[in-house]
């Protein structure tokens, strides 16, 4: 779990920001102008930063210079290239331009987690445990066989826990893009996980999309 500050002064989409990385184990403080985010910098340490560049009071380039090196991911409406490239050149880490969906913040948050050694190394639900380093998946402690491609899509589905993922967007992010197969290779692979790992009641069909890990934090 990361601490994460969200700065972002439109509420709706701050909220939906909270939300998304709550559900996927973060915990997150929002700050809704500049000013106040800049007094948060100061007060305490967080593992992420997640800013928007047009903000009341101080705007994001000016509360990033105050984040002492915290870890941080742009939002803008902009999408000139200049602006892309300043805030990168400032020092950035990631930069994501609106709209977008909450799918793709969530994967940059966790890859820029991982680079700056915040992000999980393992998970624990029940007798499941996963080892991300080792690309392993263990039982009651007990190491459990998984092809390639089960293990990915174990991680996609932890690393995404309690939300709804199509069958579609498990082939892009499992499979890759060019995959030439069906969607029932998701539903066949889903099955032997359940199988394996004993998550017939954790890995859940959402009806007419595809699957959500169910974890109770």
């Amino acid at each position: 779990m990361a601490e994460i500050l969200i700065v972002e002064d439109e509420f709706s989409i701050n909220e939906l920001i909270r939300k998304n990385l709550s559900l996927t184990g973060h915990h997150c403080t929002q700050a809704f102008d500049g000013e106040n985010a800049a007094a948060m910098l100061e007060s305490r340490k967080f593992d992420l930063l997640v800013l928007d560049i047009m903000l009341p009071g101080l705007d994001g380039y000016q509360v990033f210079e105050r984040a002492s090196g915290t870890p941080t991911i742009f939002l803008t409406a902009k999408s000139e290239l200049s602006d892309k490239l300043k805030g990168l050149a400032m020092g950035a880490d990631d930069y994501l331009t609106k709209p977008f969906q909450m799918l793709e913040l969530a994967a940059r948050v966790e890859a820029v987690l991982r680079r700056t050694k915040k992000g999980e190394t393992e998970f624990e639900m029940g007798d499941l445990k996963v080892d991300f380093g080792r690309h392993q998946a263990f039982l009651k402690g007990t190491a459990v066989e998984c092809t390639p491609k089960e293990y990915e899509l174990l991680e996609v589905l932890v690393r995404n826990r309690n939300i709804a993922l199509s069958r579609e967007k498990l082939l892009d992010m499992v499979w890759g893009y060019d995959f030439d197969g069906g969607t029932r290779t998701v539903d066949v692979h889903i099955q032997r996980l359940r199988q394996k790992l004993h998550l017939e009641n954790d890995i859940r069909t959402v009806y007419k999309l595809g699957y959500r890990l169910e974890v109770r934090e």
